[in-house]
């Protein structure tokens, strides 16, 4: 029987000059995205920059932030590691909450959707995985903390949370929501044949307003203010879901969307709850 090794070397390792051994800082394109050295003026700008797209939009998008050969090694991790993971099916509000039987049955928070995604957890990633040397590499955490603005950021502690690849196939979609952490770190790796487009509207609600009746709009149909966000492989996504409803439209076709999903928090030791866990991976910590 073939191991993960294995499969992710076959076939295609011999076109790329990177393989599973490579070091974090042979994936990412230095030369575009300079994030060894934050105090060099590149670096800064860098920073000023994705600050900005984050304060105008809630998102920053930095493409090719993965080399084209670093996005292939990581594909071939995804397919070697896909088999793994949970397919979960759930249906609720964009609140992430039940919905209010108190409410009118046409308010944001009663309306429900479905949502049906897989997931990789951490604890799956073998110890020389690519994907989790890149994640727990200290260099990349420091470019996300500059870019966000932050003092601080930690890994998360969740055994299953920290890291994870998101597998989606034919059928899948998240519905409209708004995340319950200030902010979600993804890298684009494989976009589905149809469907699989991020979307969102930006900065709908804030501490002030919950802007229900745009909400409600949205949920019914109206989505004259919706931002498409095209998937290109290697892409680094800064996205602030707080505030900014979003979702991925259902998936069509064989070929599985692969997104990596990275956990940061700026307070340690942060966990998701054996709720959460449980309908996420099927198990808790």
């Amino acid at each position: 029987m073939w191991s993960y090794r294995d499969r992710m070397e076959a076939s295609t390792s011999e076109t790329t000059p990177l393989s599973a051994d490579s070091s974090p800082q042979d994936l990412v394109d230095l030369a575009r995205y300079p994030l060894l050295d934050l105090k060099a003026p590149a670096a800064i700008a860098l920073a000023r920059e994705c600050r900005a797209q984050l304060n105008r939009t809630g998102a920053c998008e930095l493409p090719g932030f993965l080399k084209a050969e670093a996005v292939e090694l990581l594909v071939r991790e995804g397919d070697a590691l896909s088999s793994l993971a949970y397919h979960s099916v759930a249906r609720g509000t964009p609140y992430l909450e039940p919905s209010d039987p108190a409410l009118p049955a046409d308010h944001p928070r009663r309306i429900l959707d479905d949502t049906s995604v897989g997931v990789v957890a951490y604890d799956q990633f073998p110890a020389d995985s690519p994907m989790r040397r890149l994640y727990e590499w200290d260099a990349l955490m420091a470019f996300i903390c500059a870019a966000l603005g932050k003092e601080k950021l930690y890994r998360y502690a969740d055994p299953f949370g920290a890291l994870n690849l998101a597998v989606m196939r034919d059928g899948e979609r998240l519905h409209w929501h708004y995340d319950m952490t200030d902010f979600v770190t993804s890298i684009a790796l494989r976009a589905a044949e149809r469907g699989g487009d991020f979307e969102y509207v930006p900065l709908i609600r804030s501490a002030a307003s919950e802007n229900y009746p745009r909400v409600q709009r949205l949920l019914l149909g109206d989505n004259g203010e919706v931002v498409r966000v095209p998937m290109h492989a290697g892409t680094l996504l800064l996205f602030e879901g707080r505030n900014s409803i979003h979702r991925v439209t259902p998936i069509y076709g064989e070929t599985t969307r692969l997104v990596v999903l990275l956990a940061y928090d700026t307070k340690p030791g942060t966990c998701s709850s054996k709720l959460l866990q449980k309908s996420r991976y099927g198990r808790t910590a």
